[in-house]
């Protein structure tokens, strides 16, 4: 998921406050993510699991990523797009539903954390883990698409 952020990152970083902000915020989310899961380079000791507080720090972090793409990106992206006309317009709107189906994978993980209040809630924690990252990798394709589709518009503005 990093390396396919660095793609991003080097595709349309740099074009557009909004997007940089945003590609930057999903950086801190993956990494924390990886720290939580306990992947390289963020390997924590064998058998041990992150502390309540640390996963809770993540889901916060999680549900304002999800909610800056809904209430902020989107939007702006799919009005730039409808400036390239109806076909590009229809291409961006028809992305979103496609994103939205992955909030649910990603609100149903923080309620469940949200409210954890001691370690034993971190049992399923791996597994919740691997069902999120299919999730949200799925999101960030669905938004890399929405992106794409920016700046075909922006390159033919030129």
């Amino acid at each position: 998921m990093l390396t396919k952020l660095e793609k991003a990152e080097q595709k349309w970083g740099g074009s557009n406050k909004l997007v940089d902000q945003w590609l930057q915020h999903r950086r801190t989310l993956l990494i924390q993510y990886f720290k939580i899961a306990g992947l390289a380079p963020y390997t924590v000791p064998a058998k041990s699991l992150p502390n309540v507080d640390t996963v809770k720090q993540f889901c916060a972090q999680l549900v304002d990523y999800v909610s800056e793409g809904h209430f902020e990106v989107y939007d702006q992206v799919v009005k730039e797009c409808e400036k390239s006309g109806e076909e590009g317009k229809a291409k961006a709107q028809q992305l979103l539903p496609q994103i939205s189906e992955t909030t649910d994978a990603a609100l149903d993980f923080n309620d469940k954390y949200t409210e954890a209040d001691n370690d034993s809630m971190l049992m399923d924690l791996d597994s919740d883990l691997s069902n999120l990252a299919q999730a949200m990798e799925t999101r960030f394709a669905f938004e890399d698409k929405l992106l794409e589709q920016l700046h075909e518009y922006h390159s033919k503005a030129s």
